[in-house]
């Protein structure tokens, strides 16, 4: 409740702003400025070192000559924070009122800041002020800015009246014009009223007035030159203004003519009887008192002077300098007529000069010599000024004035001199009132507080209007301190350290075009004084409290908050003994008067962490019996019901702290409606057994955070609440306050160690609802599940009793309740235990609380029927399903309990509970499921099989599982649990975790898994293989149709248009860039395409009627599905009230069938596209088929599409055969790692490039793309026979159907290995040499013009080759032109092989 420094708003670029002002003194020479600074330092040095401290010698000196303030902004620092250079008081400074745009000017350039907003670090939203524009301004040569002030403009629309709409920048120069600018530096209109400088500009705007009887006073702009003043009347200026800155619009939009704007109306004073003036302020019109005009008569006219009848109405202008010091004019209203001013619009008439202006700032500044020339000639005619007399001034023949600062309230004026004073000025008197001194070149504001609404509620004066205080704030650069001194003979109320260098900003207007009617409503925020700091670009305001206005030896107030200071000071010493504590609070506490402030320290007591409770209630004590004493009507209400309240809740504190503390334990008694309870525990103990295992893993916490530690009492009293009715209300604030307060109040009676039916007794007689106090119960017992789980039978005696006391309660069960109906009180546990995620606890609470329930509703039924029967009630059997579900939930949470193994997905345990399952719809069961599944990476055949174990008799099951588990190690037991576990949930929901549900929820769950992890390719797999086990075509075609669509068809496009680009298998980085998956993982991608629509085909062609999945080209899915039935979907009789989005299956069901060409047509082109990527091929997929083959591709798969269809162009044939022959090829080169002696052929792989299926793939392929099988077939013995692999060929062999173009091929491979063997072999024998030397010369001719070099396994073993002929001379008939070649190559092999 002191003076503070708020910083409000920060300054972005300002190391910019200051290059740009600056950018002439960077060029000069360094000579230059060594030889000024020597000249200039020797008469300053001295006494400037003993104000500044020595770290600047020529930053201060701006009052000497110009030369001293040029040179002592010439070194621009590179960094922007801690410059100490004075470079800002040698700008023109002018900050909006509105804090919006600040304007920075120095010679003839200018920038203009505007304010943006951004969120910081912390997340909190802060203003900045941002550069918006910059450039030059002068357009007269050799002309400067001298002033400058920021004027906001109001809106005129409805919707924001009383708002800023713009904000116009007035900006004075040397030469005499004032000129007027957008925030966006565009130039609206010039005026030339006087040719002297333009000294200082001051506006006046529009203020409510506070008292009636008050002259409203009127908006204007005043320019000071060195001889005369010139007014500018505040509704002529906003009219122009709004009608050049529409013009301006219009020009820029439209090439529009111009309009001429109305002129303005302004008056022009010359003040006489003055030698110099420097500053002025317009103090407006005032009406002198009778007397005060009778003695101006008699002083002015004379003894005979007359006076009129009524005083006349004046404008006061005060104006400072010397010879006087000051002086005071005042011009009669009435005595000069308003002259019209020919208004020099600056807005281009065609477009194309408004838009090229636009760039360096507006108008003009790149005209040739010409023009200005022009413009020079045509400046407007000047007006002569009206003479104004000085009535009286202030002589002081020594003292100049520098500056004068004008009061909010036009009262009192602040004005500073070269003698280092600052003089507060008594304006209706004209007399000087109070003087400061030691404050050379201050800078003043003024801040006008309102009294605080709360304060005024308790004053005597409370009907009148708002007080409103007064400060001056004053700045002393030399000492670098900010003051703040309360009006008029107020004592100094606040004093900061700031920099020396930084500039007092006090607008002393507020918005422009406001009157008495748009100012109704007015909440315009505006800041009166700003402290700008160039060193750190932080603006900040002064903030005042009302109260430091009011005399300290009379305000209580300040007594008070005094007092308030002493208690917090008291609060925040943590040494001090209670004693003294205790009476050194409560005597400050007493002696508070104000009510007000007394609830504010009581308050502030209270919620203090180190006061004892005993201190606190001792002293609230006090507090209640001094109210009490006191009469009632000069008590304050509102204290003395926070004490009242505040002891009540202090005693309870106290009395259930004595409760938990005191061994006082009471004895547990046997109820007869517990009976059996350890029949049901035992019942579900092993599954509670699992269950405490996976929860009660260990885990770190901090002794202080520990829930048995009582809270401390101020948090207790923070969450308590008294009612007007004098009951008490527990506050919800957060789960853990709510929790930590259910602790206090429960647990001790819960582990038996406080007596539980007087804690209900205490709360009961406090006040708290039942309702509350159950919630708390059942919130503690849910939260502390662990320690209930260690217990189970004691705490569910416990809970027993302690529900069955709050039953029995006032206003828990209704007297009026019918069995018949659901009670609410009843419904609140149930609601409790459904939201509940904690299973093992909710249900214990259930189970009891269904007993309690019962044993109510006996009772009830008793008193009235006083029969044996027992009592059927809807309550009752609300409770027997909600039993029912949370043991389903306890299973089902056990088995989402079991961690995953290591190296396994992982990710965050599943939490379920009724309402989670209920909410989640039919699919909620086995969607948390194969979440599970998927986190415990868990392979689709292990499921399978743990599924198929579900069918087998649980008698069977149990006992191979115990003699299994007496022979397997600790390490081998957990999946055999994991799986027991698995089937107990399977058999606990038969409909909703049916195998085929289970395995669609998985499929769908790895794929969804897959779509955020791409290159994981082994997830998109394993949905690929759950997709496979559903039994039921309909949720398999459905489910297949949507992971088509959904998540595969996109990338696939990609994928494909990837390799349609490059012509070829694309590299890792293109991949990634293109498809958003590396080589390696588009790879098994396209492999999955593949499967997905090989499944989908297969699933389509089942619901048709025995159609071939390959031959079947002219039907589609769509006009036989019915030929098998579609599955119905079904729930648990308990679990049927499930209402959410629809489950996978269901989903499944309701897609449309697919059209069976359209998707053989894309699985041709995934086999294509996977082809190439696994032996790295060069192909342009898309290229293999024809234009309607192209158009049919990514299409939706439910329409019928036009196919391609008769012969295919030979050329595309061609282009196919020869990409299935390198398939072919590269198949042969993979798998010769696998190849051996003849000894056998070894298991291929079933997945990768070594795979034995795709022969049979490219085959296939080659039927369907009208490519002969029988090439295919040739191609691939003759590149096994080529690679060495005979055996694998031979096999191959059996199937070609032309054996005369086979054999043809052979026998030049053949050739090729006797070649090799005889002619290349680097250990050629002399047999060998001898046999080549008997061969027929043909043949050996024909020898020698083979090329071994072609064979990729030259050294085959000699028995192989001889078989390979054998081969050879069977196939190719006895005319055949090769076939004596054939019979010479057998003899000489038979030859080398006797030879070896």
């Amino acid at each position: 409740m002191s003076c503070s420094l708020l910083e409000f708003c920060w300054l972005q670029e300002l190391k910019t702003v200051r290059d740009f002002l600056y950018q002439s003194k960077k060029t000069e020479p360094a000579e230059d400025k060594n030889q000024t600074d020597n000249e200039l330092s020797w008469d300053t040095s001295d006494w400037e070192s003993a104000w500044d401290g020595g770290d600047n010698k020529e930053g201060e000196s701006t009052d000497n000559n110009k030369t001293g303030q040029s040179t002592s902004a010439t070194t621009v620092e590179e960094e922007t924070a801690g410059q100490k250079d004075p470079w800002l008081q040698d700008c023109v400074v002018s900050l909006s009122p509105c804090s919006d745009l600040l304007v920075v000017a120095r010679e003839h350039r200018a920038a203009f800041l505007s304010a943006k907003w951004r969120t910081d670090d912390s997340g909190r939203e802060e203003m900045t002020l941002a550069v918006s524009w910059s450039g030059t301004l002068s357009s007269e040569e050799g002309e400067c800015v001298s002033s400058a002030i920021c004027i906001p403009l109001a809106s005129q629309k409805r919707s924001s009246t009383g708002r800023p709409d713009w904000t116009c920048v007035v900006v004075g120069f040397t030469s005499g014009y004032v000129r007027f600018y957008t925030e966006s530096g565009v130039l609206l209109l010039a005026q030339l009223l006087h040719e002297d400088p333009v000294l200082r500009l001051k506006c006046r705007t529009y203020e409510i007035p506070r008292h009636p009887g008050v002259t409203e006073q009127h908006e204007e702009l005043s320019i000071l030159y060195p001889g005369a003043m010139v007014t500018i009347d505040g509704f002529s200026l906003f009219q122009s203004l709004r009608a050049c800155r529409n013009q301006v619009a219009r020009a820029a939009a439209a090439g529009s003519d111009v309009i001429q704007p109305p002129p303005l109306a302004y008056k022009k004073w010359g003040l006489q009887d003055m030698d110099t003036i420097v500053d002025h302020s317009s103090v407006g019109i005032m009406t002198l008192c009778v007397f005060d005009q009778m003695k101006n008569a008699s002083i002015l006219g004379g003894f005979s002077a007359s006076v009129k009848g009524s005083p006349p109405a004046m404008s006061q202008y005060v104006t400072v300098g010397a010879g006087p010091y000051m002086g005071f004019y005042y011009a009669v209203e009435g005595s000069s007529q308003p002259l019209l001013s020919h208004v020099a619009l600056a807005v281009a008439s065609k477009l194309t000069s408004a838009l090229f202006s636009a760039a360096s700032g507006w108008l003009g500044w790149n005209k040739n010599k010409t023009e200005e020339e022009a413009v020079q000639k045509q400046k407007p005619k000047v007006e002569p000024a009206t003479p104004l007399g000085i009535r009286f001034g202030l002589p002081d023949s020594r003292r100049h004035g520098e500056s004068i600062c004008l009061s909010p309230c036009n009262t009192l004026a602040g004005v500073t001199d070269d003698f280092g004073r600052v003089t507060l000025l008594d304006l209706a008197r004209g007399i000087a009132i109070r003087m400061w001194k030691g404050y050379r070149d201050a800078q003043l504001g003024w801040l006008q507080i309102p009294e605080e609404r709360g304060d005024r509620e308790f004053s005597p004066s409370a009907s009148l209007p708002r007080r409103h205080a007064l400060f001056l704030v004053i700045y002393a650069p030399r000492r670098g301190i900010l003051e703040v001194w309360a009006m008029q003979q107020g004592p100094r109320v606040g004093a900061f350290t700031v920099g020396k260098h930084c500039r007092l900003l006090y607008a002393g207007y507020r918005l422009m075009g406001v009157n008495s009617v748009t100012s109704q409503g007015w909440q315009l925020h505006t800041q009166q004084v700003c402290l700008m700091d160039p060193s750190t670009g932080v603006l900040r305001t002064v903030n005042v409290p009302f109260h430091l206005a009011l005399s300290d030896k009379k305000s209580e107030q300040a007594k008070d908050m005094h007092l308030v200071k002493r208690l917090t000071t008291l609060l925040k010493s943590r040494d001090v003994e209670p004693d003294i504590f205790e009476s050194e609070a409560r005597s400050i506490l007493l002696d508070i008067k104000h009510p007000a402030i007394k609830k504010q320290a009581l308050e502030s007591l209270l919620s203090n962490k180190n006061a004892p409770v005993s201190c606190l209630t001792n002293i609230t004590c006090a507090l209640h019996d001094t109210l009490k004493q006191k009469d009632p009507e000069e008590v304050d209400i509102a204290l003395l019901q926070l004490c009242s309240s505040q002891l009540k809740l202090l005693q309870l504190y106290t009395d259930i702290h004595q409760l938990h503390s005191a061994a006082d334990v009471e004895a547990s008694t046997e109820n007869d409606s517990l009976e059996g309870i350890e029949d049901e525990l035992s019942r579900i103990g092993p599954t509670l057994q699992h269950y405490a295992q996976h929860v009660s893993r260990p885990s770190v916490s901090f002794a202080q955070d520990s829930p048995d530690s009582p809270p401390p009492a101020q948090t207790f009293l923070s969450q308590m609440e008294c009612t007007d009715d004098g009951e008490l209300k527990v506050i919800r604030g957060s789960e853990a306050e709510w929790n930590q307060l259910g602790n206090f109040l429960f647990w001790g009676c819960l582990c038996g160690k406080s007596p539980r039916h007087k804690v209900c007794d205490t709360l009961q007689q406090a006040g708290i609802s039942p309702q509350q106090l159950l919630s708390l119960l059942l919130s503690v017992w849910l939260q502390r599940e662990k320690e209930v789980l260690q217990k189970p039978v004691e705490s569910v005696r416990n809970l027993h009793t302690l529900l069955v006391a709050l039953s029995n309660m006032k206003g828990a069960v209704e007297e009026s309740w019918d069995p018949q109906s659901i009670s609410p009180w009843w419904q609140q546990v149930r609601c409790t235990c459904i939201q509940s995620h904690n299973a093992a606890a909710a249900l214990l609470a259930a189970l009891v609380a269904h007993r309690a329930a019962k044993a109510s509703i006996t009772s009830r039924a008793d008193s009235k029927l006083q029969s044996e029967w027992e009592a059927v009630s809807l309550e009752l059997e609300q409770w027997v399903v909600c039993v029912r579900q949370l043991e389903d939930v306890l299973v089902l949470q056990t088995l989402l309990l079991v961690p995953p193994l290591q190296g396994a997905a992982g990710g965050a345990t599943v939490q379920c509970s009724i309402k989670t399952l209920l909410e989640g719809g039919t699919g909620g069961i086995a969607d948390s499921v194969s979440k599970w599944v998927f986190r415990q990476s868990m392979a689709p055949e292990r499921l399978k099989e743990i599924l198929q174990k579900r069918e087998n008799t649980d008698g069977d099951y149990k006992q191979h599982k115990e003699e299994e588990e007496g022979n397997e190690e600790k390490d081998q037991k957990d999946p055999d649990r994991t799986a027991e576990l698995l089937v107990a949930v399977c058999q606990r929901f038969p409909h909703s975790l049916s195998p085929d549900l289970l395995f669609a929820h998985c499929c769908w769950e790895y794929v969804v898994q897959w779509n955020k992890d791409p290159e994981e390719g082994r997830y998109l797999c394993w949905a690929v293989e759950h997709l496979k086990l559903i039994s039921s075509p309909h949720i398999q075609l459905g489910i297949s149709t949507m992971m088509w669509s959904t998540f595969i068809v996109k990338r696939f496009s990609a994928a494909a248009f990837l390799m349609e680009k490059v012509g070829k298998a694309p590299k890792d980085r293109l991949c990634r860039r293109d498809v958003g998956i590396g080589d390696k993982a588009m790879t098994s991608f396209l492999g999955c395409c593949v499967q997905l629509l090989q499944v989908l085909m297969e699933v389509t062609g089942e619901l048709v009627k025995n159609q071939c999945p390959l031959s079947f080209i002219s039907y589609y899915a769509d006009s036989a599905v019915e030929e098998v039935s579609a599955p119905e979907l079904s729930v648990e009789e308990a679990w049927c009230g499930a209402e959410g989005p629809a489950s996978i299956a269901e989903l499944a069901l309701d897609q449309r069938g697919v059209h069976f060409p359209l998707v053989q047509h894309h699985c041709l082109l995934a086999s294509l596209l996977h082809a190439a990527m696994t032996f790295s091929l060069r192909v342009k997929p898309l290229s293999l088929f024809d234009s309607k083959g192209k158009n049919a591709f990514f299409r939706d798969l439910t329409t019928i599409q036009l196919m391609p269809s008769g012969d295919m162009d030979p050329g595309l044939v061609s282009l196919r055969q020869e990409f299935l022959l390198r398939v072919l090829t590269g198949w042969v080169e993979a798998i010769d790692d696998f190849s051996s002696s003849a000894s056998g052929s070894p298991t291929l792989p079933s997945t990768g490039p070594r795979a034995d299926w795709w022969p049979s793939m490219c085959l296939e392929l080659g039927s369907l793309l009208q490519v002969n099988p029988d090439i295919l077939r040739r191609h691939l013995v003759c590149e096994l026979y080529n690679q060495g692999l005979d055996l694998r060929a031979e096999e191959v062999m059996l199937e070609v159907e032309d054996k005369d173009v086979l054999g043809s091929q052979l026998l030049v491979l053949t050739g090729q290995r006797l070649s090799y063997s005889l002619l290349h072999s680097q250990s050629q024998t002399q047999a060998a040499m001898e046999l080549l030397a008997r061969l027929p010369p043909t043949l050996c001719t024909w020898l020698k013009a083979m090329d071994p070099s072609e064979l990729r396994c030259p050294l085959v073993p000699l028995p192989q080759t001889s078989r390979l002929v054998g081969r050879l001379i069977e196939m190719l008939p006895e005319k055949h032109a090769q076939y004596s070649l054939a019979l010479h190559l057998l003899e000489a092999i038979e030859a080398l092989t006797t030879e070896d």
